[in-house]
C-alpha cells in the first residue's frame, strides 16, 4: 500500500506487462527501472518462478537471461558455471545458499533443484568427499535433486548438460 492505494513490486509490474508489451518495451522499462536501481533481479526470477501457465513467461525468460547479472562466483568453476548458464539460454539459479543448514552451489527453489560444482581443487581430499556424499541423501529425502558439475562436464559434455537441467528444470 502506497498512500492507501494498493501497489505491486517492480517485478511483478514488469512481469505483468510483460503479457501486453512488445519486448522491446519490456526491456525498455527493466532498463529505466534498473538505471532507477529499483530492479531486483532475484524478485523478478521469483515471480517468474510463480508464472506457469502465463503468457509472460517467455519474454519474462528473455529478459532475465538478456539483464542477467554478470558471471559472478566465489571459484573459477562458479563463474565458467554461470556463463554456461547464460549461454544456453537457461535461467540463474541462486548462488551459495542455504538448503537444511548446508550452503549449496545453485539452487533452482520451484523445481528444488541443487548443482554442485566439484573442482578437484575444493573436493579433491577425503573429508570433503565424505561430507558431500553425506549431504545429498539428506537434500534428496527432503525433496531436493543433486547433480554434480564438473570443469570436465563443462568443456566436454555442455550440450548435454545443458540438456539434462532443462529437462530437470522442466520437471518442478
Amino acid at each position: 500500500m502506497h498512500e492507501g492505494i494498493p501497489v505491486t513490486t517492480v517485478a511483478r509490474t514488469l512481469f505483468d506487462f510483460a503479457e501486453v508489451a512488445r519486448y522491446e518495451d519490456l526491456k525498455k522499462m527493466a532498463e529505466a527501472a534498473d538505471r532507477r536501481n529499483l530492479l531486483r533481479m532475484r524478485e523478478l526470477e521469483l515471480v517468474y518462478e510463480r508464472g506457469r501457465g502465463r503468457r509472460a513467461l517467455r519474454p519474462a525468460r528473455r529478459l532475465l537471461i538478456e539483464l542477467g547479472a554478470p558471471a559472478e562466483g566465489r571459484s573459477p568453476l562458479e563463474i565458467r558455471f554461470a556463463e554456461f548458464l547464460r549461454e544456453h539460454g537457461i535461467l540463474a539459479p541462486a548462488q551459495n545458499v542455504l538448503v537444511l543448514d548446508h550452503e549449496v552451489d545453485a539452487l533452482w527453489p520451484a523445481a528444488k533443484l541443487v548443482v554442485e560444482l566439484d573442482s578437484w581443487e575444493h573436493h579433491g581430499h577425503r573429508a570433503a568427499f565424505e561430507r558431500d556424499r553425506a549431504r545429498d541423501p539428506k537434500l534428496l529425502l527432503a525433496g531436493y535433486r543433486t547433480i554434480r558439475v564438473t570443469h570436465r562436464r563443462l568443456d566436454d559434455e555442455p550440450t548435454q548438460l545443458a540438456a539434462e537441467l532443462r529437462a530437470l528444470l522442466a520437471k518442478s
